[in-house]
């Protein structure tokens, strides 16, 4: 099945549209307090504007995920035929765009305080994306190796790799662990998005009374004292759990590369 990517549609288009309102002229020059309309078409229907397209759009993949985001189903969403949108935005994946780069201008940046560590710096960049993820389940299933330059993404950059600078990595290196990073809170909201998806159609409490007998039977503790152990003391999978195990591996990681590095400890 083809996967949603970012970046996907006509660049130029794109980032005219990104920084339409951006305080600062636009990639080809126009005011950005002006919406965009290709050459030839007939101006923007009186009322409706690419922001609010934006915003009924994310509300739409917020409740029913991106699958459901269609040109058609947005337009009967804003009471308008789906030509009418092609006045805004060219297609879905400029749209997703669109979508991705508000989902970031928008998301929360708490400030780092005095003299806190790196790593309660990069523990808050990987609490607020899994927050941004949680407010907007969709962006877990869109590509974003090639992100659109709007300002949503450059300010959540600048805000991000701030947590890894000045700590002893080279920049490449800051752009790789913020990277590193990303894809681990990414994964991790994945799998706790379908052990949600799960327990919304049968409860761990119900499963178990189900298979419980059957797995007592199969998991003979002389043939698998290991599995039948560890699996009998963790239970039912707790994405919290292995969310925090997974970072603080993560953290440990980057200590030992910067005390390697530097010749000093974290």
């Amino acid at each position: 099945m083809a996967k949603d990517r970012s970046s996907a549609g006509d660049p130029v288009r794109t980032l005219e549209l990104l920084w339409r309102r951006s305080g600062q002229s636009g990639p080809s020059g126009q005011d950005p307090g002006q919406e965009v309309r290709r050459p030839g078409r007939r101006g923007p229907r009186q009322g409706l504007s690419v922001d609010a397209v934006v915003a009924a759009a994310t509300a739409l993949a917020d409740e029913d995920g991106l699958a459901a985001l269609t040109m058609r189903a947005l337009a009967q969403r804003l009471g308008v035929t789906p030509m009418t949108l092609y006045t805004y935005v060219p297609g879905k994946a400029e749209l997703l765009d669109l979508m991705l780069d508000d989902a970031y201008l928008h998301m929360e940046r708490r400030p780092a305080a005095a003299g806190e560590s790196w790593q309660l710096k990069v523990t808050r960049v990987a609490d607020d994306n899994r927050d941004l993820l949680g407010r907007h389940p969709w962006l877990a299933d869109l590509s974003v190796t090639r992100p659109p330059l709007g300002p949503g993404v450059i300010e959540k950059y600048e805000y991000e790799l701030a947590a890894f600078d000045g700590i002893g990595l080279t920049d490449v290196e800051m752009d790789a662990a913020l990277t590193h990073l990303l894809g681990f809170v990414h994964a991790s909201a994945l799998a706790a998005a379908d052990a949600a998806d799960h327990n919304s159609r049968q409860s761990d409490e119900e499963w178990w009374a189900v298979s419980a007998p059957l797995l007592e039977r199969a998991m003979d503790p002389e043939r698998y004292p290991l599995g039948g152990r560890v699996g009998s003391a963790v239970g039912a999978y707790n994405p919290r759990t292995v969310g925090a195990f997974g970072l603080q591996c993560v953290l440990d990681g980057l200590a030992r590369l910067i005390e390697t590095r530097t010749g000093r400890g974290a």
